[in-house]
């Protein structure tokens, strides 16, 4: 059920970001998204690598004393946790302004953006306020807080920068990302109020005790975090070296779109599921039987997506940008098959990250990233942007199997008979949508693709309420909602 809450939600957050990311597009142009491209994940690197990831840390830990009766340890936790975010959050800052000029040779090639890198410190510093409040929120489990604080965020986020946009072009850009990460934590804040309790007072080394178990996981999650925010940030530089800024921005457009709206699937699911895998991390049993779940459900809802998106793959590209960026068709076609692989995957890896398995995580995502890295770089010099999406196809299906070697051996979690099952469907399913994407005809393509798009949902719809009765579901919610 929380899957399919966050998965509305979800909706219409990409539904925000679809009307954003057109009107930036026409605004400022390709070169001007590959800035923006280029801002965008250089802060994201930076908020990884200074958050020492409590945002997945924190989660961890107010979830297993909110599944407790007494809730004084999770109250406690909690003040504590607002505390550490503060700290982290100006230590970001401060980092921020004083390599700036670092940051804008790094990033662009030259010290042009010095200023806006220093200005950005404030978009570091409500993000890491605002990963302190989701944490808050899906640690105790106030699902529908958060739907609402991230609807809300992200609707403010769209009325408060498109202006900037609009008056000042790319000039706007860094003005547009402050206020965007601003009024996303102001929604977060006055969702998660009810959570706000009287000050403890805590000296230095008492706070540094009471958040030791959390920093130490989150320094775990820090490190890989800041792997995956790496390994994009150098495929940026390496197209921007070799592409130039127009490369980087359809590189962007392609990846937001394999990422984010395609991948709104995951972010709807983890939100629900992480929490509940930490609650029995320590049992192996109802470990295996949560995974085969969440992986069943994942990959049933990804692939009616995977088979709309490439039947009206042209038409969407040019809907969400422009004309021009209709050159990342190849990449987005092969990055959205691929997510059907990255949707077991995503199931398996939280398990690493529910079992506080340090080592064994921070070895896997160095690995991995290292290897995503080589593919995408190879790939692209070999075929371009296409290249790409290529690649990240190939990763995900090594990704997938190499976790599930990993989370077998080491867990004892294997993936029972109905789910494979199901996966091979899938499979062919997609399958069937990329090889009707080389129709020449258009009325022939459309027509077999239509249909295999239908017979997609239909076997998704099917197979979902045989597992969990949709009907009595949307039925129950229509009452409780009237």
């Amino acid at each position: 059920m929380a899957t399919t809450l966050f998965g509305g939600v979800q909706f219409f957050n990409t539904l925000i970001s679809v009307i954003k990311t057109k009107v930036i597009t026409v605004l400022i142009g390709v070169d001007g998204f590959g800035i923006l491209g280029l801002f965008t994940s250089t802060i994201r690197l930076i908020i990884d690598c200074t958050k020492i990831g409590l945002d997945t840390s924190a989660v961890k830990e107010i979830s297993e004393f909110n599944s407790k009766e007494d809730k004084t340890d999770v109250l406690q936790f909690v003040v504590v946790l607002n505390k550490v975010i503060w700290i982290t959050g100006i230590i970001g800052s401060l980092l921020t302004i004083l390599f700036s000029n670092w940051l804008s040779i790094w990033t662009f090639g030259n010290d042009q953006y010095k200023y806006g890198f220093i200005w950005l410190s404030i978009a570091i510093l409500f993000s890491q306020l605002s990963n302190g409040k989701t944490a808050i929120l899906r640690g105790t489990h106030q699902l529908g807080n958060l739907a609402k604080a991230n609807l809300w965020g992200s609707f403010a986020g769209l009325v408060v920068s498109l202006p900037f946009y609009f008056y000042l072009g790319k000039k706007g850009i860094v003005p547009a990302i402050i206020m965007g990460f601003v009024v996303s934590y102001l929604a977060f804040a006055y969702f998660s109020k009810s959570n706000q309790n009287k000050p403890i007072k805590l000296g230095f080394k008492e706070l540094i005790q009471k958040s030791k178990s959390m920093l130490s996981l989150g320094a775990t999650m820090s490190v890989t975090s800041l792997f995956v925010a790496l390994t994009l940030w150098l495929i940026q530089i390496y197209i921007r070296n070799h592409g130039g800024l127009e490369d980087v921005g359809f590189y962007t457009a392609g990846f937001l779109i394999i990422n984010a709206y395609i991948g709104m699937v995951f972010n709807a699911m983890g939100t629900d599921y992480f929490p509940r895998l930490s609650v029995i991390n320590k049992n192996n049993i109802l470990i295996n039987k949560e995974v085969n779940e969440q992986a069943d459900v994942a990959i049933l809802l990804i692939t009616p997506i995977i088979a709309v998106f490439l039947t009206f793959a042209p038409l969407i590209i040019r809907i969400l940008y422009t004309k021009e960026f209709l050159v990342i068709l190849g990449m987005v076609t092969f990055g959205v098959l691929g997510n059907l692989f990255r949707a077991v995957s995503f199931s398996l890896g939280y398990i690493l990250i529910a079992k506080g398995d340090s080592r064994v995580f921070i070895k896997t995502s160095l690995g991995f990233n290292i290897l995503m890295f080589s593919i995408c770089i190879l790939s692209y010099n070999f075929f371009g942007l296409t290249g790409i999406g290529m690649g990240l196809m190939i990763y995900y299906m090594i990704h997938f199997i190499v976790l599930k070697i990993l989370t077998n051996s080491l867990y004892g979690v294997i993936l029972n008979k109905r789910f494979y099952k199901t996966f091979l469907i899938c499979i062919a399913l997609c399958t069937l949508s990329y090889l009707g994407t080389l129709i020449d005809t258009n009325l022939f393509r459309y027509t077999t693709m239509i249909l295999i798009s239908v017979a997609s949902g239909v076997f998704t719809l099917l197979q979902l309420q045989s597992r969990m009765n949709i009907k009595a579901l949307l039925i129950d919610f229509l009452r409780n909602k009237n």
